[in-house]
Formats: C-alpha cells, sequence, structure tokens
C-alpha cells in the first residue's frame, strides 16, 4: 500500500473537529513563503536547476528535526489521481498538483505539516490543525522555518524582507488562512455583508479549495492579502483574536436567532438535507458538500443527533471525487462517481435510523 493510499484510510487534520471554536471554525493554517538565495524564482527557473532546487529542499528536509516524522511524495512519480488526493485533503495547492517539472510535498504523518517544494516559491511550509489555533501554529512554523534556515540561505532583503515570486507575499512572506463554517449567515443572505467587511479588511474569502475556487456547501477560506510593512505576531494576534472571532460570533447569533424565531424551517433544512442524502441514487461532489453543511449545522446546534460530526467529517471527505475513486480502486466517470457517491452516503447513513421528530 502506498503512503498516499494510507493517507485516504484516515482523517484528514482539517476535518478532526477539535479546538476552539469548532462549532464554525473548521480549521486554521500559517504557510511561510520562501526562495533560496542564488537561484531565480520558479517561473524562470530552467529544467535542471528545478532539479536541483527539489534535491536541495529535499535532502535539507529530510536532514531537519522534522525529517523523521515525514514522507516526500515527488510528483513525477505520481498519479494524477493521487496528487488530487493531496488537494482534497488540503496537503497541497490545485497549482501544485498541475505544475511541471521536479516538485513534491513532504508531508507529515499527522498531515498537520506539509512542505511544498517548487509550488510558486521554491518552498512553501505549511502547518495546519483543526479549530483556531493560530498561536500555537505559529510557534510550531517558526521553529520549522528556523531549522530549515541553519542548513540553507533565504533570499532576504532588508528593506522589503523576504522576496517571493507573488508581490502580495513580500515582507513576511505569511499567509494565515482559516475555514469557516458559515451555512446560517448564507441561509439569511447576510454572507454577502460579511465579504465586504472582509474585502475592505484587505482579506480573501475563498472556496473550499482555496484561490481559484468558489464557495461550495457553505465553507469559506479567510486570509491576510497583505504582509509587507506588518510582523508575523502583529497580523496572527488580529486573525485570531479580532477578525475570526467576530465573524464567529456573527454566525452562531443568526443560528440563535433561527432557531429561536424559526425553528421549523430550520429542522426542516436539516431533515430535508437528511433526507435526500439517505435516498438518492446520484449526486455530484457538489450537492453532497451541501447537504452535509446543513446536517453539520444541525449537530453543531444539538438540534440533529443521530449522525455525529466524525461521521459527517469523513463523509466530506470520502464523496471527494479522488477520494472516492481511491476508496473503489479504480478510475471512474462522472456518472460512475455520483452513482457510487450515492451508494456510500446511503451505506454510512443508514446505521443511523432517527425517530421522525
Amino acid at each position: 500500500m502506498s503512503r498516499i493510499d494510507e493517507l485516504t484510510r484516515q482523517t484528514g487534520e482539517w476535518l478532526r473537529g477539535e479546538g476552539p471554536m469548532s462549532e464554525v471554525v473548521i480549521s486554521s493554517r500559517i504557510r511561510l513563503a520562501r526562495n533560496l538565495k542564488g537561484y531565480p524564482f520558479l517561473s524562470r527557473a530552467d529544467q535542471s536547476q528545478q532539479r536541483k532546487l527539489y534535491r536541495e529542499l529535499s535532502e535539507c528536509i529530510t536532514a531537519s528535526p522534522i525529517g523523521k516524522d515525514i514522507f516526500i511524495a515527488d510528483f513525477e512519480e505520481l498519479s494524477e489521481l493521487d496528487r488530487q488526493v493531496l488537494v482534497e485533503r488540503h496537503l497541497i495547492s490545485r497549482q501544485h498538483a498541475h505544475g511541471e517539472g521536479a516538485r513534491g510535498v513532504a508531508v507529515s504523518g499527522s498531515e498537520r505539516q506539509a512542505l511544498m517544494v517548487n509550488e510558486e516559491d521554491h518552498l512553501r511550509i505549511q502547518v495546519l490543525r483543526s479549530g483556531l489555533r493560530l498561536e500555537a501554529l505559529w510557534e510550531e512554523i517558526r521553529d520549522i522555518d528556523l531549522s530549515l534556515e541553519k542548513q540553507i540561505e533565504y533570499a532576504y532583503d532588508q528593506r522589503y524582507g523576504y522576496l517571493t515570486a507573488c508581490p502580495t507575499n513580500v515582507g513576511t512572506g505569511l499567509r494565515v488562512s482559516v475555514m469557516l463554517h458559515l451555512p446560517a449567515l448564507k441561509l439569511v443572505k447576510e454572507i454577502d455583508r460579511v465579504f465586504r467587511a472582509a474585502h475592505d479588511m484587505k482579506l480573501a474569502v475563498r472556496g473550499i479549495y482555496g484561490e481559484g475556487t468558489d464557495a461550495v456547501g457553505d465553507f469559506y477560506q479567510v486570509s491576510n492579502q497583505v504582509t509587507l510593512g506588518r510582523t508575523e505576531e502583529e497580523i496572527i494576534d488580529e486573525f485570531g483574536k479580532t477578525i475570526i472571532p467576530k465573524m464567529v460570533e456573527y454566525e452562531l447569533k443568526v443560528r440563535e436567532a433561527m432557531a429561536r424565531e424559526r425553528p421549523y424551517q430550520l429542522d426542516d433544512k436539516i431533515w430535508r438535507a437528511y433526507g435526500i442524502l439517505k435516498n438518492a441514487r446520484a449526486m455530484s461532489s457538489e450537492e453532497a458538500l451541501f447537504l452535509l453543511s446543513h446536517i453539520r449545522m444541525g449537530v453543531a446546534m444539538g438540534r440533529f443527533k443521530h449522525v455525529d460530526v466524525q461521521t459527517i467529517n469523513e463523509l466530506l471527505l470520502q464523496t471527494q471525487p479522488a477520494h472516492l475513486q481511491k476508496i473503489h480502486q479504480e478510475k471512474l466517470s462522472g456518472e460512475q462517481r455520483s452513482i457510487k457517491r450515492a451508494k456510500l452516503l446511503r451505506a454510512r447513513l443508514e446505521k443511523h435510523q432517527p425517530r421522525d421528530n
């Protein structure tokens, strides 16, 4: 069994359903963009330079303290399906999966750390945890960054800070990203107000798989866009103590108002989603996310007690296209995936036989 196959047998770190504010905050992520001194940015590097970068960084990662707990996936040896599995588990970006040339990712056994080699930058260090845990993540990623810097020299300017391929990352090279589940705000059509407020604060709001993706199933990634002129601690402090708590508070207040003022309509949304999932014979991944989102809200609010969060989280991952094909160990067409996805959902939910409320 390959290491990628082993990953598909466990719930991803971003879906563990643990940690502070986990009823709304799915996961927190911090990423650092780094480039090596003496090499051109990846877009200007030729194939021999890319291969040299890949070898040097792979050896550096393996020799670092985290090297004992990681495996390195060489993308030139991985199938397209395996790369998509890594995307669905939030271990690499879509851009990285579809790139060309020598590239790969080092992944820890817990999936809490992922170091992308030759993505947009030479190195992108990522740490990920469920719930809102930005301060702990910053300590973790800072230690990794410092241990690597003992072996290699980063491209750094005294005036501008860390030099990166994209100007928006110049400075700290830090990108904070928090995934939120905001179904209530979407239901009452307040989500656009959140988007406008985020834009005014120079934040990016993206879909479940980051840049270039639309929000599906009421899951949104909120991240900073400015890294120049601010310290890492300032960015993290604002995110962890002001921005995200306010968004969480807004979502929870709307949930409370719905439960108080429109309880039957709320329960109808939740139970209708359950009914479709338990009886459908074909279903797209987008529809599955949308319906599972409503049930997850019901579970978090204590209004639907017949399925636990762990089951919902597992289904959020297992119903994604690459994971579904890995489960069945075969390449499936879109129609075949829809049929097998619905069958998987029915089989998992068949174990839960709730009484009619």
